[in-house]
């Protein structure tokens, strides 16, 4: 934890005390959550770490206050993390930024363990709430933090939301770096392919729930030198009858190039695919999502169109060691598509999506707790480097995920998840940079449980 972080952390708790801590405390919450997480990548190569089977055990401290009485209300916010390795040596271990799991030690097997502490320093004013700190984790249509994992990723700046106004939530904030999900340290924000991190990460947006029924959003970003993005949502339910209703999801993304965006330090990858300005962004991608709910039945059908002159972009620090060179645990990034699935993005240019999910709550049949959901999907029309269309460049994935947590009992609180998934690509691309990732299948078995402090 950077000392300018903590210093001021101090200071508002500090000022917290003085002002009373009738809210601050009362108003308190404490938790500790336990991962503990079988992660198993086959890439199917027969390389070192192909096999990837590792397994660890993460433990996540959280203390979140609550606001001193008076016209503005102080508090502050406190994370800890702790990551433990249980399995997996060093022929199961990969530095792999896109399949991350544990920091890398000097002889390529996994550290033992590693740690990091955060926190965030807040005040409020009626119903406008600002953080500053660095255990942020935003959870916004243009910057989704990634939980991928053991471990959450987390960012340092500062961040606004008002629900002054009814019906509406307006959110704004400046981003300067982030510690990824296995990751003691914080680096620069950027996109994939991106070595130079970018300091700035700005934004600002509005969610405006039109009718009981309907959300409409709308969202700007920049991350400077890199890229320039707009967002536009809705989200509809329509009430079909008792226990019973259509949902329809829209989305849309705009994304340009900024500042130094295409140099050597500022590059974007494209995901690996089409660029019609080598090392820069610019695309458009929208996806509709429309699911329909019947008892604890859910099935999802939706389409998802890149653009044809570039990937979608979203912030993607995995190159960015600030020195400090790879293996740090950096990597690992989230976005706010659906096809940001387990193992692939569906992200290159030209690339057209269709998929599925059902899902089914077990608590209808009297197993309150169980879910179960499999989803699939298939990529098409993916261009390749040279730029043209390769009608039979396609790639799929296959998702599987089954949850259980204990209701009651000694063991009530008690969670566990098994996900499973299969990946493949064919491409007929003219260059190497035109491969896919690899052919993956991927399991995680995960075990939760959460401790409020009372």
């Amino acid at each position: 934890m950077k000392k300018s972080t903590l210093a001021l952390a101090v200071s508002f708790g500090v000022m917290a005390t003085q002002a009373g801590a009738a809210g601050f405390l009362e108003d308190s919450k404490a938790t500790i959550s336990s991962r503990t997480m079988y992660f198993e990548n086959d890439t199917r190569t027969g390389t070192r770490a192909a096999d990837q089977r590792e397994t660890a055990e993460g433990l996540l401290f959280n203390f979140i206050s609550g606001y001193t009485p008076g016209t503005v209300g102080f508090g502050l916010d406190v994370q800890g993390i702790y990551g433990i390795h249980l399995g997996g040596g060093i022929d199961h271990h990969t530095a792999s930024t896109s399949n991350t799991f544990f920091p890398t030690d000097s002889d390529g097997s996994s550290v033992d363990s590693w740690s990091r502490l955060g926190a965030n320093a807040k005040a409020k004013i009626s119903k406008t709430e600002v953080k500053v700190g660095n255990a942020l984790q935003p959870n916004l249509p243009i910057l989704v933090a990634n939980d991928g994992r053991l471990l959450p990723q987390t960012f340092q700046g500062a961040t606004l939301q008002s629900k002054d106004i009814d019906n509406f939530t307006f959110n704004a904030g400046k981003l300067t770096q982030a510690a990824s999900r296995a990751s003691s340290n914080y680096a620069g924000l950027a996109t994939a392919g991106g070595t130079k991190g970018s300091n700035s990460f700005t934004f600002a947006g509005v969610d405006w729930k039109a009718t009981k029924d309907l959300t409409l959003q709308a969202y700007h970003s920049e991350l400077e030198d890199y890229y320039k993005q707009n967002f536009f949502g809705l989200v509809h339910i329509l009430p079909i009858a008792d226990d019973q209703s259509f949902k329809t999801d829209l989305r849309y993304f705009d994304s340009d190039s900024d500042g130094k965006n295409g140099d050597a330090s500022h590059r974007f990858n494209n995901n690996g695919g089409y660029a019609k300005h080598a090392g820069e962004v610019d695309n458009k991608t929208w996806s509709a999502m429309f699911t329909y709910t019947l008892g604890g039945h859910s099935l999802m059908l939706g389409h998802q169109d890149v653009s044809n002159d570039g990937g979608m972009v979203w912030i993607s620090n995995g190159n960015v060691a600030d020195g400090r060179g790879r293996g740090d645990g950096e990597g690992g990034s989230s976005f706010y598509l659906f096809t940001d699935s387990m193992i692939n993005q569906f992200a290159r240019a030209g690339e057209t999506t269709n998929f599925g999910q059902y899902s089914y709550d077990f608590a209808r049949l009297g197993v309150p707790g169980l879910k179960a959901a499999f989803a699939y999907l298939k990529g098409t029309n993916i261009k390749s480097t040279s730029g043209a269309s390769v009608g039979d460049s396609s790639e799929w994935e296959r998702d599987m995920r089954i949850d259980y947590v204990f209701q009651d009992g000694p063991l009530k609180g008690f969670g566990a998840t098994l996900r499973r998934a299969n990946y493949r690509g064919d491409f007929k691309g003219t260059t190497a940079q035109n491969t896919p990732i690899l052919d993956q299948d991927q399991t995680r078995l995960i075990f939760n449980y959460t401790y409020a402090f009372k």
